[in-house]
């Protein structure tokens, strides 16, 4: 919850603390059919998506000259727009809905 309230040192640390306390719960394995299969698959997967990904999640302090914001906010915004605007035009073909979105982002 802290994500966007936290500096890439900061979240770091926070994830491995995280991580110490609670190795064991991720590493829970049960018995499967052929093999051992771990007990919490959503939540380990959420955690290395994290670890796995954790160089590029703030690049916007990498690069502060280019004012990139540390949300995403804005761009779903343009997207949800962009999908009302093609429901409005439900009848396109894919072609033709290429071409709308185009026609949208030029300048």
């Amino acid at each position: 919850m802290k994500l966007t309230e936290t500096t890439k040192i900061e979240f770091t640390e926070l994830l491995g603390k995280w991580h110490l306390k609670r190795a064991d719960f991720l590493n829970e394995q049960t018995a499967g059919k052929k093999r051992k299969v771990y007990k919490h698959k959503r939540l380990r997967s959420a955690y290395l998506s994290l670890m796995r990904h954790l160089p590029y999640l703030f690049t916007f302090e990498d690069y502060p000259h280019l004012k990139i914001p540390n949300t995403t906010n804005a761009l779903d915004g343009h997207f949800s727009d962009l999908k009302n605007k093609l429901r409005n035009h439900n009848g396109l073909s894919k072609e033709r809905k290429i071409k709308y979105i185009k026609g949208l982002f030029k300048p």
